[in-house]
């Protein structure tokens, strides 16, 4: 490295010196890893988001209890233990969610029903968004064959895919894990750079939106009132809440729009049991 090389690299880390701080504080990001079987793939996964500067690493329904504690886990985590220690268990993908309010599903395959699918940038900078007004929300992975199935994508608000060779998009799950790490990454620190001036206030003004478990209790509520008052056969429901599932998704709906869709479907079922 030439010595004007030397300098160019040290006034651009300086100039970054406050955003790589900023990085290092505990963003609420979960990564989420559904029905994981092998323990090395959990050494892994803890390896590329603490390289990346993230921690938070929840396994849904892993194939063993403590897999996150498995000798291959620790040994591929190649001194991730931190991240191993704190890796928490959760028994549904709503458990590990939590009050998230984005929440990106991982998948390369096309859909019937489900979120609306959007590329990895536009996934990042809507994350980066809501994290800078200190929303929390998840990247969702599926298990290593099968990828996440249409009962986790009712889950998410939004299907991504990575670009890849169309002809060979063969990325394993520590692999996919990193790419995403790496792309928020980047995302931060550009929206950082972006937001500077923006104050703690404004960011936090910003709408807020529904978390998962809110959505999901409301679409319960909501196909309880269905069937009340008639409209939903619970013997034959066809593609019906599906269809209204993934309506809801592409809305984004609010904390508000959620009281009020619920205050209908009570009403639905007053109705339902007045008939």
């Amino acid at each position: 490295m030439s010595s004007d090389q030397a300098v160019r690299r040290k006034q651009i880390l300086a100039r970054n010196e406050d955003l790589l701080g900023v990085l290092k504080q505990n963003w609420p990001i979960r990564w989420v890893m559904m029905r994981t079987s092998h323990p090395g793939n959990v050494g892994s996964a803890a390896r590329a988001i603490k390289t990346m500067g993230f921690s938070q690493l929840h396994l849904v329904e892993p194939a063993y209890e403590y897999m996150a504690r498995k000798a291959e886990a620790i040994s591929l985590s190649s001194g991730a233990f931190d991240v191993l220690e704190a890796a928490q268990n959760q028994p549904s993908l709503l458990a590990a969610v939590g009050d998230s309010q984005l929440v990106f599903g991982l998948t390369a395959r096309d859909r019937e029903f489900g979120p609306p699918a959007i590329s990895l940038p536009e996934a990042v900078s809507m994350a980066s968004s809501a994290l800078l007004g200190q929303k929390p929300i998840s990247f969702v992975f599926g298990t290593e064959r099968t990828g996440l199935d249409n009962e986790d994508l009712k889950h998410c608000t939004h299907r991504v895919w990575i670009d890849a060779n169309p002809e060979y998009p063969s990325l394993n799950l520590a692999q996919a894990m990193m790419i995403v790490a790496y792309s928020m990454r980047q995302g931060l620190m550009q929206a950082l750079a972006i937001d500077s001036k923006t104050t703690q206030a404004e960011m936090s003004s910003q709408v807020e939106l529904a978390d998962q478990q809110a959505i999901a209790a409301m679409l319960a509520h909501w196909q309880q009132g269905l069937e009340a008052i008639g409209y939903l056969d619970p013997e034959n429901p066809k593609k019906l809440m599906p269809r209204l599932q993934a309506l809801f998704a592409r809305s984004g709906l609010q904390k508000e729009e959620i009281d009020l869709l619920r205050g209908i479907a009570k009403q639905m079922l007053l109705h339902g049991k007045i008939d």
